[in-house]
């Protein structure tokens, strides 16, 4: 019965921590999301993706509790991986884009609204930020042209944005 008992409180102890975790996360992209005025629905993709962060973590985190047998977990994961790495890779961009988009909507300067020009050697795109998706920034040109950047090209340009 001890051992049990042990692991019920090791239990609680990370569905704490991961609610906890969940809590200062969701807190974290909301006050960044005040503080750079950015829409819901970028919000919320944001805290979808750090949610299943969490959550896989947190899940592990009970296999080990509960005593998955570590060998037979390891070999699960290993070629679940392998899977996964097949299946993406032909689709690496997916996750450079989501990757991208969240550096973007934490650390970039640029926000919905601002006119920017990004910066290429052969074209140089001007206009106004009108949405930032998950994998994709749409700028909208003068012309009224609605033009789609994906979001790891966006990562890699010079972006000259203009004062307001």
């Amino acid at each position: 019965m001890e051992v049990y008992q042990i692991q019920l409180i090791e239990s609680f102890v990370a569905l704490v921590g991961y609610l906890g975790s969940l809590e200062v996360a969701k807190r974290i992209i909301e006050g960044a999301a005040l503080k750079y005025d950015y829409p819901k629905p970028r919000v919320k993709v944001t805290l979808k993706i750090v949610q299943s962060v969490f959550f896989l973590l947190f899940a592990s985190f009970m296999l080990f509790i509960w005593g998955v047998n570590q060998s037979e977990l390891v070999y699960f994961i290993t070629s679940l991986l392998t899977v996964v790495g097949i299946a993406f890779l032909a689709q690496w961009s997916i996750l450079s884009n989501i990757t991208s988009t969240l550096v973007i909507f934490f650390n970039h300067p640029v926000k919905i609204g601002d006119t920017i020009t990004v910066m290429d050697k052969e074209f140089n795109v001007e206009g106004r930020v009108s949405d930032i998706g998950i994998f994709f920034l749409i700028i909208k040109t003068t012309e009224g042209d609605q033009i789609t950047l994906p979001s790891n090209v966006f990562m890699q340009k010079m972006v000259k944005k203009k004062a307001n």
